[in-house]
């Protein structure tokens, strides 16, 4: 993109009108594009490249359409100032993208919009947190042929269905898209499919970018209601599956799960002691603040990147036994577009380290605490362990997959009373994201944009991995003598976990507030949670910490009325708010 300016003056001056420059090789070289990525022929870091340039060869060519524009209408007696914005005609169709209302995270749903463009769709992005009104506003104002939704946070799959209602009780007759990464084809035909879907308008899941614009292109064909038929009869089959699945589980009542829990045997296995610095909140910090701040340097965090998560936001998918990283480097197919895409990341995290362009603030917090009968977690102000401080309301599984298998929640891995356990809590973002994606977006810049959110990910993530390393041998000091290799971090080879709340061991997404009082994640973290409890900034994560050696990562799973009922009266909400937070886990249709 170098010499865009220069290569589109030359182009312009061999087309009698600016305007012919992009119909004719700028759109011709999209069109290119757009085949290529549909065939796998390209690979999506190309894509936005490509769409980089041509963002940047309009950007220049905008003042001379403007000044044509001008020049012709006054020639006809109109002044340009009384007429209204710019013709759409010329597009292939008009695609609204909104993130729902109470989630922040736009990744995806900024690459499925940049490669829209790149297919002559016109693209109206309302950004994120979007409520359904707003979302119906815009639609209605720039009358577009599809609105596609997404959202990563668990509530996002309810408001989806919300904004599914209000289209049909408002009458829009559009196709609506579903993506992200909480959804899926199942839960799309299951809950929001029946809300609005028709052949007129059909509800759609889109896995990912490289399916949008075929999914797009035959929602606006000649052939619209022949496609809509398949998906709808795909759907039917999809909810006929699901029910016929919920019909033949079994699940234990919520007390013969819990006197089937997972058991530890805390006399010959007990607790370990408390946390060598203390009990309260402490924050961590890496990384300048526009030259203040943390001593310690981005540079710390290289070494602790899981890169896997990286190629998977670009779509970039090596195949066995090059999968992984860094075999994706020289994988056959895509190991050369995954080697320059690494090396673009490499020199944007140098520029990131010697500007302080990004920051690292979190917090970590050590509690005494113990679990009750009822599958809470109790951490209490202090040892006396008299006065309950916060109190996290755990899942349990409840699914009968036969007599030997516990049935496992969060809570069976802190110790009852007498015994003194303790629970650690972390939360933690990365800052300077949003300003760098905003400046880039400011000079046409996709890529680049994108590739600063997805930095930004890899950067708390790693953050979270050192300071849980940290944890394990200094702070807490359980494992003083652990010699685990970053690399080997991400394999989980230690011992505790940190599971997150809103994750399938702890779905219900409300326990977050707990911890982010806890930690003071706001007052030391500059941290908030939207009323859907998805983290801000963007690039944030949190867990809670627990020590046991027997503690281990496991899945929830479906949850039937009574589980569902108990959590809401143990966390002191209606059954209607515990459906709502515990949304994909229902066993049952409420």
């Amino acid at each position: 993109s170098e010499f865009v300016e220069k290569d589109v003056e030359e182009a312009r001056q061999g087309f009698s009108r600016p305007l012919h420059v992009i119909e004719g090789p700028l759109m011709d070289g999209m069109s290119i594009v757009g085949d290529l990525f549909g065939a796998g022929k390209m690979f999506l870091p190309q894509v936005i490249k490509s769409a980089r340039v041509m963002k940047r060869a309009v950007a220049y060519l905008l003042p001379f359409m403007e000044k044509e524009k001008e020049e012709n209408l006054r020639k006809q007696g109109i002044d340009p100032a009384t007429l209204a914005e710019d013709d759409d005609s010329a597009y292939a169709g008009k695609v609204l993208m909104a993130t729902v209302k109470g989630d922040v995270h736009d990744i995806g749903k900024n690459i499925v919009s940049v490669v829209l463009g790149c297919n002559n769709y016109k693209v109206y992005d309302i950004g994120v947190m979007c409520t359904c009104e707003d979302i119906l506003a815009a639609a209605r104002e720039n009358k577009v042929d599809i609105i596609g939704l997404s959202g990563l946070i668990t509530p996002s799959l309810d408001e989806m269905v919300v904004v599914a209602k209000a289209l049909k009780k408002e009458g829009f007759n559009v196709p609506l898209l579903i993506g992200g990464a909480t959804t899926s084809k199942q839960h799309t035909a299951v809950k929001i499919s029946p809300s609005f879907g028709t052949l007129e308008h059909p509800v759609v899941h889109v896995l990912d970018a490289s399916r949008a614009v075929t999914v797009v292109s035959s929602l606006l064909s000649d052939d619209k209601l022949g496609y809509a038929e398949d998906v709808l009869e795909e759907y039917e089959e999809v909810r006929e599956d699901y029910f016929a699945g919920m019909a033949e589980r079994k699940f234990l009542s919520v007390a013969r799960a819990r006197e089937r829990r997972f058991v530890i045997d805390w006399e010959a296995d007990p607790p370990v002691p408390a946390p060598k610095c203390g009990l309260g909140v402490f924050p961590v910090a890496i990384g300048p603040e526009m030259g203040q701040g943390s001593e310690e340097s981005i540079s710390s965090l290289l070494d602790y990147i899981d890169w896997g998560p990286f190629f998977q936001t670009w779509e970039l998918r090596g195949s066995y036994p090059t999968r992984g990283f860094p075999g994706i480097l020289k994988d056959a197919k895509v190991g050369e577009e995954a080697t320059k895409l690494f090396n673009d990341a490499q020199a944007m995290l140098k520029d990131i380290i010697a500007s302080g362009k990004m920051w690292l603030r979190g917090v970590v917090a050590f509690y005494p605490a113990n679990s009750t009968a009822d599958d809470d977690i109790i951490c209490w102000t202090d040892e006396s362990r008299t006065e309950v401080a916060y109190k996290y309301c755990q899942n349990r599984q409840q699914e009968d997959r036969g007599e030997d298998t516990p049935f496992m929640s969060q809570a069976d891995f802190v110790a009852p009373a007498p015994f003194k356990d303790y629970l650690g809590a972390m939360a933690m973002a990365c800052h300077g994201v949003d300003a760098m994606a905003t400046a880039f977006e400011a000079e046409h810049d996709d890529y680049s944009k994108i590739l600063a959110q997805a930095l930004g990910d890899r950067l708390v993530e790693a953050f979270a991995e050192y300071v849980h390393q940290k944890v394990r041998k200094e702070m807490w000091g359980y494992c003083p003598e652990e010699a685990i290799m970053p690399a080997d971090l991400f394999k989980v080879n230690y011992q505790g976990i940190r599971p997150a709340p809103s994750y399938p061991s702890a779905p219900a997404g409300i326990e977050k507030f707990t911890l982010f009082e806890m930690v003071k994640a706001g007052e030391l973290a500059n941290m908030r949670l939207t009323e859907s409890a998805s983290m801000l900034p963007a690039s944030s994560v949190s867990a809670l910490i627990f020590s046991h050696p027997k503690s281990e990562y496991f899945a929830v799973g479906s949850l039937p009325k009574e589980a569902v009922q108990d959590y809401a009266d143990r966390r002191g909400i209606t059954l209607e708010q515990g459906e709502r937070w515990l949304t994909a886990n229902l066993a049952y249709d409420p």
